[in-house]
């Protein structure tokens, strides 16, 4: 069914789909809300790799706090997702036609 290009090719895919998580693993975004009060950091794989909560929140209710790291990890994800698709276009440019 398969011949010998497509597994080469297929092979080759895979090799580059590791060096693209590697890639990924190494990339850092951030998401940040309330003028930096809350900052997330993430790597392009979708991994959470830093929170930080400015101390001057002691005074805010918890309400206002989960909305802010609600808003914060969301702006990570996004930015993660971003790196991501880029990361995965650019390995696959070489190996699929008309990317």
């Amino acid at each position: 069914m398969f011949g010998k290009d497509m597994m080469e090719k297929l092979q080759k895919m895979q090799a580059q789909a590791e060096v693209s998580k590697q890639k990924l693993d190494e990339i850092l975004v951030t998401g940040e809300a309330g003028g930096n009060l809350v900052v997330v950091e993430m790597n392009g794989n979708r991994k959470l790799t830093n929170l930080s909560i400015n101390t001057a929140l002691d005074q805010m209710d918890k309400e206002d706090l989960e909305d802010l790291l609600t808003v914060a990890l969301n702006r990570a994800m996004d930015a993660a997702n971003e790196a991501n698709e880029k990361e995965m276009a650019n390995s696959a440019k070489g190996i699929i036609p008309g990317l």
